[in-house]
């Protein structure tokens, strides 16, 4: 009985956390540089705001600050320091089971008149990447992690933004601004990587499952039109997501149990003393393990799993070497069956992606730091499909498989002349190897036909220069240029860009962006390959050139409070040079989302998206935030005719609600109930409809091309709901969160295929109901 007794007491002190009489408390602690220079900013004063007494430090000459006994709730942190902006860092979540580390850059200020004193708060609404004046958003881990229905997962968590579209169908991918999903670009700590997404077929950016854990991440930015110079080879926006640097001090575990996957994260110091520290985690699917335990039986089980890490080398001298790396494989086997419950088809599909990149960055002098990088990456897939022939036995009817290898360099320096003028140039050269092979039997004489055999490898050069020049405090005018040559063929384009931030008053501000951007075709598609008649194999794309376009933006924001803001931007891309099918057919590389287009392309198609947003964002402040985001655009296209059609991604309009609500409970405030809701409503995107009788005829789905993406998708209705409760105890925090998608389960029809057993027109709609509750522990 007495040991009964004490299992009770301590699962109620486990649930409660009413064990402890003293305060909770934990470390903040962090550095603070100059957000153009690098260099640690010394004597900086960082306060915790309203706090009785009062807690503060100042930072010391390696930038460093620490905060003691911080409470274990969310407190305002404001940093001061001579020639710099204030900045005020909101509602930072203080919890037992880790210390909190932040990294803050300040911006230097811009003084006319040496006897006046300049003073503003942080605008919240600024990228992290200071060459940003437009259609920029920095996303946080928080808000990765706390919007509703994103799973943790970067790339739906942005599909709140305005302008930002996501696949009603279940995957990932994006759309922005009714641009493709292939003009996406993704980068991991400055490095394009491939497209770090599970079940992830050759030219998507997209996918069911994202590879890069909330666990790992630090804020990040997300950018949906007029880059920076700095950036290349995008189209439709840029991913720049950034890991956070491990605990240098004292080794920090969590640990997540979900029904997406359950995985571990181990941080800490390599040795007392050292500056130096690891990060590492590693995730693995449950559903695969409920499977093999026998809890789950049905077909098409997702197997995948994935690491990543970030070491973190500073040296006195030499500089500061990062070595981080992502990596993952997916696998899912799956069957088609007819009414009879009996086998027709098996589709066995794989994928893998890998990146292991080495960085180094050096201060030569307070004016001047260069960054670099070296990395290694690696994306592949196999398929292996089995069909029943004539007998009524499965034979195997396609095998396939690709394989893209990248080395890539990188090096940018810096150059601050003075507070009003900054200077970036960089280079990068990227080479690729890609093979890829696919066999057909498609007689079903159990005799595989090569129909494709591509390799070769490529080489492709950037360059870019960028100016950032600020007149004043309140007007900054960032120009540049992006150069890109692809080697396989000499194409190349020279991209002049610019943008400027005016803010005209303290609560208005407007910003402007225009410049040319271009997008490099997947190497498959410049390597795809031909049969001829000799049994020879010709690639009719190797000459292709880059997809272009022309981007222009004109922005207005209205700060209503401190915390609220209401953005609007205006929008007109023209797209040029884009890839169509050469025998005058519908094929348009805007209207593809992934593949190796099969057909001859020439660089004579056109395109235009034009469009206006509005946000409406209170930012997480006092235990409550809210977005509001909506989207009117139109997005068309063009062949070799001229004719102008509405592209494949052309739905018309998006809009967001997403509201969020935080309740601390307990006698020492030490348990909080969050609740988040996300609902969206979305116009349909376009398909083109089925030509019924072909279709009758030939056995399998046969569209009507004389009416591309004439029919429309309904209109998608989709309400997220997401619940977390945390604890914080002596030293481990506890969170359980329920994320629910699309409650209502809500059936809105998104395209249509024919079913050739059924002899009709079926549809595929939208995702439905989808539970997903995660347990975390942290200490």
């Amino acid at each position: 009985m007495n040991t009964l007794r004490f299992a009770k007491m301590c699962v109620l002190v486990l649930l409660t956390g009413l064990s402890f009489a003293q305060e909770l408390t934990q470390t903040v602690r962090g550095t603070i540089v100059d957000t153009d220079t690098k260099t640690p900013i010394f004597g900086a004063k960082v306060v915790v705001l309203e706090s009785v007494p009062l807690i503060g430090a100042v930072s010391n000459e390696f930038g460093e600050f620490r905060l003691e006994k911080v409470p274990a709730t969310r407190v305002n942190v404001r940093i001061t320091a001579i020639g710099y902006q204030e900045i005020i860092v909101p509602s930072v979540l203080v919890e037992t089971g880790k210390e909190k580390i932040l990294n803050i850059e300040m911006a230097g200020e811009v003084r006319v008149l040496a006897d006046v004193e300049v003073r503003s708060t942080k605008d919240k609404t600024e990228s992290i990447n200071t060459m940003a004046t437009v259609s920029a958003k920095t996303f946080t881990v928080e808000e990765t992690n706390r919007y509703a229905g994103s799973l943790n997962d970067p790339a739906r968590m942005v599909s709140g933004f305005a302008g930002v579209v996501g696949d009603a169908s279940g995957n990932n991918d994006i759309i922005v601004r009714g641009n493709s999903p292939r003009g996406i670009l993704w980068r991991l700590e400055g490095i394009d990587i491939p497209n770090p997404n599970h079940f992830a077929g050759e030219g998507a950016t997209g996918g069911p499952v994202n590879a890069l854990n909330g666990a790992m991440l630090a804020n990040s930015d997300f950018f949906s039109g007029a880059f920076a110079p700095e950036y290349g080879n995008a189209l439709a926006g840029v991913f720049d997501v950034q890991f956070r640097q491990g605990n240098n001090e004292q080794r920090e575990y969590s640990f997540s149990a979900g029904v997406l996957g359950i995985d571990g994260t181990l941080e800490g110091p390599f040795k007392k003393g050292y500056r130096g520290s690891y990060l590492v985690n590693y995730r693995y699917s449950s559903i695969a393990l409920l499977d093999k335990f026998g809890i789950l039986d049905f077909d098409g089980i997702p197997i995948y799993q994935d690491a990543s890490f970030k070491l973190h080398f500073p040296t006195q001298k030499a500089g500061t070497f990062s070595l981080v790396g992502l990596g993952g494989i997916s696998h899912i086997l799956q069957t088609a069956t007819d009414s009879l419950e009996r086998v027709t088809a098996t589709y066995d599909f794989g994928a893998r992606l890998g990146m292991v990149g080495l960085k180094h960055m050096i201060v030569l002098n307070p004016k001047v730091y260069v960054k670099s990088y070296l990395s290694v990456s690696t994306a592949g897939s196999f398929e292996k499909d089995h069909q029943l022939n004539q007998d009524s036995v499965l034979y195997h009817s396609l095998q396939d498989a690709y394989d893209d290898r990248k080395f890539k360099a990188q090096s940018i320096l810096n150059y601050k002349f003075n507070q009003k003028n900054i200077f970036q140039i960089g280079a990068t050269y990227t080479h690729s190897f890609f093979e890829f092979v696919e066999d057909r039997d498609d007689l079903a004489i159990g005799k595989f036909t090569r129909v494709m055999e591509a390799s070769g490898d490529a080489g492709m050069l950037q360059s870019f220069v960028s100016w950032k020049y600020k007149l004043s405090n309140q007007l900054t005018v960032v120009s540049g240029v992006h150069y890109t040559q692809l080697l396989l063929n000499n194409s190349n384009s020279f991209e002049p860009r610019v943008g400027v931030k005016w803010r005209a008053a303290p609560r208005h501000t407007f910003s402007v962006g225009l410049g040319m951007h271009s997008k490099v075709e997947s190497i498959s598609t410049y390597l795809y390959n031909q049969v001829q008649t000799d049994g020879s194999f010709f690639a009719p794309n190797r000459d292709l050139e880059f997809s272009k376009s022309n981007h222009s933006v004109l922005g207005y924001g209205f700060q209503i409070n401190e915390n609220m803001h209401v953005k609007t931007e205006v929008y007109y891309q023209h797209l040029y040079n884009v890839p169509v099918a050469k025998d005058s057919g519908d094929f348009s590389m805007i209207n593809s989302s992934e593949g190796i287009p099969d057909v001859e392309l020439i660089n004579k198609g056109t395109g235009r998206n034009y469009g206006l947003e509005l946000t409406l964002e209170r930012f997480f402040a006092n235990n409550f935030y809210f977005l509001v985001s909506g989207s009117l655009y139109k997005s068309t296209y063009a062949t070799l005719d001229g004719i102008e059609h509405d592209s494949r991604y052309d739905a018309g309009f998006a809009s967001n609600f997403l509201l969020g609500k935080e309740f601390k409970l307990g006698e020492l405030k030490n348990k909080t109930i969050g609740i988040n809701t996300k609902v969206s409503l979305l116009g349909g995107n376009r398909f083109t409809p089925i030509n019924l009788e072909a279709s009758q005829t030939a056995g399998y789905t046969i569209r009507d091309w004389d009416r591309p993406y004439a029919s429309k998708g309904d209109e998608v209705f989709i309400l997220n709901l997401g619940v977390t409760y945390r604890v914080d105890m002596k030293k481990t925090s506890h969170s359980v969160k329920i994320d629910i998608q699309n409650i209502t389960n809500h059936q809105a029809v998104v395209s249509q295929y024919y079913d050739a057993y059924y002899n009709r027109i079926e549809s595929d709609t939208q995702l439905s109901l989808v539970p997903n509750i995660i347990y975390t522990v942290k200490f």
